[in-house]
């Protein structure tokens, strides 16, 4: 098998952890020995043990000459919680590592890999760059940006509308719509809605897919006038956080938050510029006189909207078709 087609496969792995690393990097690891796979590893619930840690553990001795694959450079400092991969690595005896990315933590950027150099192994950077950023997306974000990536979810008619006039929304898109949004609540760290549609729906903003019941991101509520979460919400059980302005969002050290919030969430989010990425599931109905899917968001001229969205994919589920698409900056 191929450099190429072996890291992809480390990446792939990687997206095991997506939504439990926090604040940690979600990473996939293979250790591989005379063409064959020995150890597989990805990043674990909490951050730790990372990938390179669980793959060199599994690999055992067999590690000494073999070659490995991680989909970000190993760490390069050392932490309470657990030591350097960089020196895990270099203990370890592999002749070779290739990495996809080097780590934008500055506690390590190069300097993984320097170390590794130093001791003698063979080290490549770059193979499935692409790839791993896109696995990693929260993660790059927040190391750039200095907050979550924060990702919209609307779901509407064809004429934009999220709600009927009296705010009945449940349910604009069909079943294989929904499942999917419930997969996208399982990649992310925290969910997120307005004080709206907590009072207006109570929502569990829990997954329900089978098999996936355990990987329900934190709920969080924006909200600036409510004191706090009723004892009584469904999300009360699951120790939700309440926010009281964009700036405790972006303070938020995870790397990915869903918002599921009605218009006046979206409105705030989009008004501050803060959405990167939506996700517009549309249903194959006309509703009229609605809610729309946000409301003023601060552009004064039709042509500050253009060149600010790109689409990056298309998808249908039953009857409803997804779009999603990425903020360009």
């Amino acid at each position: 098998m191929s450099a190429v087609r072996l890291m992809e496969a480390a990446i792939r792995l990687s997206h095991r952890g997506l939504g439990r690393t926090a604040p940690n990097p979600n990473v996939g690891c293979l250790i591989v020995k005379d063409g064959m796979v020995i150890a597989r590893g990805w990043t674990q619930p909490g951050g730790r043990p990372h990938a390179e840690a669980v793959a060199l553990e599994i690999a055992g001795e067999a590690a000494r000459g073999a070659e490995l694959y991680v989909s970000l450079e190993p760490c390069a400092h050392v932490s309470a919680r657990g030591p350097a991969c960089a020196d895990l690595v270099a203990a370890s005896g592999v002749s070779a590592v290739h990495i996809a990315v080097l780590d934008p933590d500055p506690r390590t950027t190069g300097q993984g890999a320097a170390r590794l150099r130093d001791a003698g192994i063979v080290v490549t950077v770059g193979t499935g760059e692409a790839m791993a950023r896109a696995a990693m997306a929260g993660f790059f974000l927040r190391m750039e940006r200095g907050r979550p990536r924060i990702t919209l979810k609307l779901a509407m008619s064809i004429d934009g509308r999220v709600s009927m006039p009296g705010g009945e929304s449940q349910w604009i898109t069909g079943p294989e719509a929904r499942a999917h949004v419930h997969l996208q609540r399982a990649l992310a760290d925290v969910i997120l809605v307005g004080r709206g549609t907590l009072e207006a729906d109570d929502p569990s903003l829990d997954v329900r897919l089978p098999g996936l019941q355990d990987r329900s991101p934190r709920p969080a509520v924006l909200s600036a006038t409510l004191d706090a979460i009723p004892a009584s919400a469904k999300l009360a059980a699951r120790d939700p956080l309440l926010l009281a302005s964009v700036d405790d969002l972006c303070g938020l050290t995870v790397n990915d938050v869903f918002v599921e919030g009605g218009p006046a969430t979206a409105s705030t989010l989009l008004a501050a510029d803060l959405v990167d990425r939506m996700l517009v599931y549309r249903a194959p109905i006309v509703i009229g006189d609605g809610a729309p899917g946000a409301g003023r968001i601060g552009l004064e001229r039709l042509s500050d909207a253009h060149g600010r969205w790109r689409l990056d994919e298309t998808r249908t589920f039953g009857n409803d078709r997804l779009e999603v698409y990425a903020r360009t900056r």
